[in-house]
């Protein structure tokens, strides 16, 4: 079976981030799609993952137990994106009914409460969070974020299972 160098993959799973932020960052300057405050934890769980990938791409770990620290920090930031997207998701298959109030901005909530507090207020989600902006196949942005974001984890878990063993 031929191998990969790890360096390469860990720098194509950065390429993925980088590429799935560029395609929100389009979306919201090019098509006027503001991203609600779920959007805006998954952009951040997108970029630690890009953080880590990069970090692996540049050191590139010859044993395995770097390989595993890297990938294993990535799959974590993913699959916490994955969590935020799955929620994210849950919200806008709630019945109109049981869907939360709209809050406050970002920024207000930045100036007003503990940072803490507004990282709990953004994991929570609102009423702007379960509104669908728009569908690609039936599926909603935030599902396909959540589609990436399980791709990314695990891409990362295989990284060092497919990477070309190196003598240490």
């Amino acid at each position: 079976m031929n191998r990969f160098p790890i360096r390469g993959l860990f720098a194509l799973g950065f390429a993925a981030c980088a590429g799935g932020m560029a395609f929100a960052l389009v979306l919201q300057h090019f098509f006027g799609l503001e991203p609600c405050p779920l959007c805006v934890v998954q952009r951040v769980a997108m970029i630690a993952t890009a953080v880590v990938f990069l970090a692996g791409a540049l050191h590139a770990p010859r044993g395995a137990p770097g390989r595993w620290a890297y990938a294993g920090l990535a799959a974590l930031t993913a699959a916490a994106g994955a969590g935020v997207a799955a929620r994210h998701v849950w919200l806008q298959n709630l019945p109109p009914d049981q869907v939360p109030a709209c809050g406050p901005t970002l920024d207000y909530l930045l100036d007003m409460l503990p940072l803490t507090e507004v990282l709990v207020t953004l994991l929570r989600g609102d009423g702007n969070c379960a509104i669908i902006d728009a569908q690609w196949l039936g599926i909603s942005l935030p599902g396909w974020t959540l589609v990436a974001f399980v791709g990314l984890t695990l891409f990362a878990l295989l990284t060092p299972i497919v990477a070309r063993k190196e003598n240490a």
